[in-house]
């Protein structure tokens, strides 16, 4: 159901999406989603509707289908080795550029950059992706500007992100973009995210 604003999100998850990749910014929008005057709805969804295990095992039941899915304003691919198999279905790319046909802003995190770039969206575009797969994002496409020292790279349209914790900086700077940095750092002392690394 669409909250009459417009400002919808939607978080597509698959087989052998990395769990923190989908859970991280699903955190940061909703607690956002929940405590904006703005409202923005935050869904995911899968190809078929039906649920999906994640790369380390956990079972995740999304909202819809992406037939069902309506209208987004942005579109979040999280990344995990189910994107291997997805960057290679032609009929998968077909629908990625249909969303990217439709939809304002696309971001990714992690390996979801690799889907982009098989879809012919990064070409002479500045991106990031995790820290061992730029080979694979150069050869998919070799004109990517790619940005190997960014958590994320903010493209206008297209914002892409480093590994798996990076999605929920770039989660954060969604919230930023979409409302302002105020409510951002809210939602992070929300979540208390604050990284101190232990190690």
């Amino acid at each position: 159901m669409s909250t009459g604003n417009g400002l919808r999100i939607g978080i597509f998850v698959f087989d052998g999406a990395e769990e923190l990749d989908v859970v991280g910014p699903y955190e940061v929008l909703k607690f956002w989603a929940d405590h904006s005057e703005l409202h923005p709805e935050v869904l995911t969804f899968s190809s078929d509707g039906g649920g999906v295990v994640c790369a380390k095992g956990l079972r995740l039941v999304p909202d819809t289908s992406a037939g069902g899915l309506g209208p987004l304003h942005v579109l979040v691919y999280p990344g995990g080795h189910g994107t291997r198999l997805l960057m290679r279905q032609p009929e998968h790319l077909a629908w990625v550029h249909e969303m990217r046909a439709s939809t304002p802003l696309l971001a990714s995190v992690c390996t979801g950059a690799l889907v982009y770039a098989a879809a012919g969206l990064l070409s002479g575009r500045p991106a990031t992706t995790h820290w061992a797969a730029f080979d694979e994002l150069l050869e998919l496409e070799p004109d990517v500007l790619a940005d190997t020292e960014s958590r994320f790279v903010d493209d206008g349209d297209l914002v892409t992100s480093a590994g798996v914790s990076a999605g929920i900086d770039m989660a954060l700077h969604l919230v930023a973009r979409l409302e302002s940095v105020d409510v951002a750092r809210d939602v992070r002392r929300g979540i208390q995210y604050d990284p101190q690394p232990p190690v």
